[in-house]
């Protein structure tokens, strides 16, 4: 997933963040600190566990949404990205960027199971698919998936793919569907043949990132770096619509339990959509979060939606070796918003 950083927000933006919380009907309703230091990318919800699982730096730390306290952790997964749950296997796999790997992890004791080596670099989106029982990595530096048999832990197979992946979903029948950010497509795979079977433009969308599906109407909510998210009919490619976002988006969840789409925008705000019908997509308001709040996910059980945050130090100088250096994470300051319907 992208990586962007954000600084301290000005007494304007504030002022414009407390006048949309006036009118919001969602409020933050805690604020969960998250020890330790580092960058994070995506975070997931098992629904049924009742946990967030939360990628930071070299480890995935996890929530106990319960209490909002931090029971458990998953060490050394290093350039971790993202995280894809199996409830039927009772396993967890976690994409290692850096150490081009998945860590699988026992979802009732968190213990690592084992180690496996990817065929691509960069192993960045992950996502598990029942139908098939198998797991699927995005490979963001080498246009490729690793498609893993979820049972054995064994790599059964590679899958050339014609661009840089970004988001995946699975819609439980048989098909994954993913962004290819460099190419502003939504493109599928048969996940028995390991086959490419769709390739779509989501014009005009530019730049997708986060991808989410409401399996039931067969629709995909792509978000894209131009501020909009489109909606997609994933039995033919249609665009049906196009919905306006926040800025420097990256990431967006579906709530099945009240038809709503919730798009995490970088620039401290969550847009709030709703499905009206397969067909119809309304804004419902765009939530005061916090800057740097550009990933997101959501329980359908309770409603409540997870966005990580953080606040950032001053970049440091440009040189020769390195021209445009990133700020780092303020010691301390690592949190997961946890945003309500009032």
């Amino acid at each position: 997933m992208k990586k962007t950083f954000f600084l301290a927000t000005g007494l304007l933006v504030a002022a414009s963040f407390s006048q949309l919380n006036a009118q919001s009907h969602y409020k933050i309703a805690d604020k969960i600190s998250i020890p330790g230091e580092g960058g994070w990318d995506y975070t997931a919800v098992d629904d049924n566990a009742n946990r967030l699982y939360v990628s930071h730096s070299t480890t995935v730390q996890v929530v106990d949404l319960s209490t909002n306290k931090v029971v458990g952790a998953i060490p050394d997964t290093k350039g971790v990205h993202g995280i894809a749950i199996a409830a039927d296997l009772n396993k967890g796999f976690i994409s290692d960027g850096r150490d081009t790997a998945v860590t699988i992890f026992d979802l009732k004791t968190l213990a690592t199971l084992t180690k496996v080596k990817v065929t691509g670099q960069n192993p960045d989106a992950i996502c598990y698919d029942a139908f098939s029982q198998r797991v699927f990595t995005f490979n963001g530096r080498s246009n490729s998936s690793t498609v893993i048999d979820a049972k054995s832990n064994a790599v059964i197979g590679t899958i050339e793919l014609a661009g840089k992946p970004e988001f995946a979903v699975s819609d439980g029948a048989g098909k994954i569907y993913f962004n290819l950010e460099d190419k502003n497509m939504i493109c599928s795979i048969d996940t028995k043949t390991m086959k490419v079977v769709d390739s779509w433009s989501i014009a005009p969308g530019d730049g997708p990132s986060g991808l989410a599906m409401d399996t039931k109407t067969r629709r995909l909510f792509s978000v894209c770096d131009n501020k909009m998210m489109i909606v997609v009919n994933a039995d033919n490619g249609e665009v049906i619509t196009t919905v306006p976002t926040g800025d420097r988006t990256d990431a967006v969840a579906f709530d099945n339990g009240n038809n709503r789409i919730y798009s995490s925008n970088g620039d401290g705000t969550l847009t709030v959509i709703e499905e009206k019908d397969a067909n119809t997509f309304t804004v419902l308001e765009n939530v005061a979060t916090q800057k740097s709040a550009r990933t997101d996910a959501v329980n359908s059980k309770t409603h409540h939606i997870y966005l990580p945050a953080a606040e950032y130090g001053p970049a440091p100088e440009a040189t020769k070796d390195n021209p445009r250096p990133r700020p780092s994470v303020k010691p301390g300051s690592f949190v997961i918003l946890d945003v309500v319907p009032q």
